[in-house]
């Protein structure tokens, strides 16, 4: 698996407000973690079981992470970095991911893609590729405006077609679930 990570805290970069609503109202912002049962309302969970699961694992109590943000789609427009795996098609999502509760610093979130990354980058041969981005937040739901950091998850497989592709995708965020598991539970243990 082709993992990586990245920084983007430029002027130009993406900053993530939470809570959010999409500028036509139609989308918005489910706090997964304190309302489980929203899970429900978002759409790409209920047609990717997948998503579905590992949505459901990020925001329970089990998890020190919670979602805002996720999509999911298939494209054959394949790009420069994509060639590498030599498939006509790819199947890939993201899902924004934060620590749950205090503040957490730069170096914390820093530390935890590059430890995913070098995990990843470990796991069985599959065309499939996980990129972590550490961007800025701004939390309104506290009393007062926080600012801290939150970490994008990219994850892409690539197949012949948009099932191979899909299923590809599918093992790939087995895999990184199983990373973050593995990562906290290290960090338990210290």
């Amino acid at each position: 698996m082709l993992a990586e990570w990245s920084v983007e805290l430029s002027a130009e970069a993406p900053i993530l407000e939470v809570p959010w609503t999409s500028d036509d109202r139609q989308l918005r912002y489910f706090d997964l973690k304190r309302q489980p049962e929203l899970l429900l309302e978002i759409p790409e969970a209920c047609s990717y079981p997948e998503l579905a699961e590992f949505l459901s694992w990020a925001n329970s109590p089990d998890s020190p992470l919670e979602t805002a943000k996720c999509d999911v789609w298939t494209s054959r427009d394949i790009n420069a970095e994509d060639e590498i795996f030599g498939e006509p098609c790819k199947f890939g999502s993201y899902v924004d991911l934060l620590f749950a509760g205090s503040k957490r610093g730069f170096s914390e979130h820093e530390q935890f893609v590059q430890r995913l990354a070098r995990m990843l980058r470990q796991a069985p041969e599959l065309a499939s590729a996980a990129e972590f981005v550490v961007r800025r937040l701004i939390d309104h739901r506290r009393p007062e405006r926080v600012e801290d950091f939150y970490v994008t998850f990219y994850l892409c497989g690539y197949g012949e077609d948009e099932q191979e592709a899909k299923k590809r995708w599918a093992i790939a965020l087995t895999l990184a679930q199983n990373a973050m598991k593995q990562y906290f539970s290290s960090k338990s243990r210290t």
